[in-house]
């Protein structure tokens, strides 16, 4: 990574710095931190890019397939699924000790990837460009190498949205949480839906791409809508669920599972696989069908962040497959070396030792390795 010396600005005081990142010297600013990176792909690297590339398909795929089987097949080994688990929360569950606590993990998800978009992945990278810190600013803006922060931003909050109406079309399924809270308070399920379209629009309302903006009226419209859904969240809709009985819980639960954690979750494993596919199939002449497969890769992803907890959290899986920021000292080191053995930890190595492994691997050390400025890598 580049250091911040590489950057050189005159002394200014915060009103100072504010009025600059407000102005024409936005563009030097990102133009500098763009010619600072300096990797390209050319034949003297070819043969280790393209290795590094198979290692992370081959790893992405096996932690989707691993994710998809604990939640249908086997959960921690056992003769049960997660998603027989949570469906039986309150009866034979050794997980939840009722419907209702696991219908407060629903929402305890939806809180926490509203507030994880507003508050980090919008508000950290904003508030950084406002005080000064311009390149730390522009590299902790997440999926900036593929300009695709706003829709991975955007999927976040469609899958706060999927997981309320029960259904991935955008309709209200049967047994949903929106179709219960809609019998008995028709205006809270309206402001709910309301929030969080409010929060969709504002995200994809920041101009594109979202590095090039952090300092846009726009990007704290965003914050601000993201945290109004929180709150609505937290308050009402918290409320709401604990006044249910454990009989609507549990429909409301089996809903859930069966209508859009399972098939998002499958859709996650499947579009892995073509993405491993595309990896494996790509021969050195062009970076497009990796850059359309690994799109298509990342909207289940970032559409399964409401639901971060079970197996994706307990085994490590979210960091192995979405660490950010990247090591990319570490990224460029593998690429001189072929020495490819830091990709991988168990559970005897420490945590740092399983961070810095996650920090090498996943979507976005892939993205770092085929996607440059907004477009895919060109061969040189």
């Amino acid at each position: 990574m580049v250091g911040c010396a590489a950057l050189v600005f005159t002394s200014c005081s915060d009103d100072d710095k504010k009025t600059t990142s407000n102005t024409n010297n936005v563009s030097e600013i990102l133009a500098q931190i763009d010619a600072a990176d300096q990797l390209e792909y050319n034949s003297s690297n070819a043969t280790n890019w393209q290795a590094y590339m198979k290692q992370i398909a081959n790893l992405l795929q096996t932690d989707a397939d691993k994710l998809y089987s604990e939640w249908s097949v086997s959960y921690n080994g056992g003769s049960t699924s997660y998603a027989e688990e949570f469906k039986n929360a309150g009866v034979s569950s050794s997980v939840f000790t009722s419907a209702r606590q696991a219908t407060l993990q629903i929402l305890s998800g939806c809180s926490d990837i509203a507030n994880e978009v507003g508050e980090a992945k919008i508000g950290d990278p904003v508030n950084l460009w406002n005080s000064g810190k311009y390149e730390e600013a522009v590299y902790a803006v997440e999926s900036w190498f593929s300009y695709h922060s706003r829709a991975d931003y955007s999927n976040n909050i469609v899958s706060i949205r999927n997981s309320y109406l029960g259904s991935r079309d955008g309709s209200v399924g049967s047994n949903s949480l929106s179709s219960v809270i809609a019998t008995s308070n028709a205006e809270l399920d309206t402001r709910i839906k309301n929030a969080i379209q409010n929060a969709i629009d504002a995200i994809l309302a920041i101009p594109q791409p979202f590095r090039s903006h952090l300092f846009s009226a726009e990007a704290t419209e965003a914050i601000v809508a993201c945290s109004d859904l929180k709150e609505l969240i937290d308050g009402d809709l918290t409320n709401a669920v604990n006044a249910m009985d454990e009989s609507t819980c549990k429909n409301i639960n089996a809903a859930y599972v069966d209508n859009v954690v399972l098939p998002t979750y499958l859709d996650l494993k499947n579009a892995n696989a073509e993405l491993r596919a595309a990896v494996y199939a790509f021969n050195g002449t062009s970076f497009d069908a990796v850059a359309n497969a690994w799109v298509a890769a990342r909207e289940p992803w970032e559409r399964s962040e409401a639901f971060l907890f079970g197996p994706v959290d307990e085994l490590g899986l979210d960091p192995n497959m979405d660490s950010w920021p990247l090591d990319r000292n570490s990224i460029n080191g593998i690429l001189a070396s072929g020495d490819f053995s830091g990709l991988v930890w168990d559970d005897s190595d420490s945590e740092e030792e399983q961070e810095a492994a996650q920090s090498i691997r996943g979507f976005h050390t892939l993205e770092y390795l085929v996607f440059k400025q907004g477009n895919p890598r060109t061969v040189n």
